[in-house]
């Protein structure tokens, strides 16, 4: 079963799906940070800035497999 992409079109060039779920993780990591930082997200882990982009990896790895 082959999986067919969405591609994006602006002004007549192809986006790849890619870059579009990497700008929709970006905008979803930002919505996170508030929250997460209320609930001490930083203070679980040693070095808080690799966590975070773990949790930005693991989120695109999701877009990418659900569309």
């Amino acid at each position: 079963m082959t999986h067919s992409y969405r591609e994006l079109v602006i002004g007549g060039v192809l986006i790849a799906p890619l870059l579009s779920y990497a700008v929709a993780t970006i905008v979803i990591v930002v919505i996170l940070r508030p929250v997460l930082h209320l609930v001490g997200f930083s203070n679980l882990f040693s070095n808080p800035p690799i966590a975070e982009l773990s949790l930005y990896i693991a989120i695109l790895g999701l877009l990418t497999l659900l569309f």
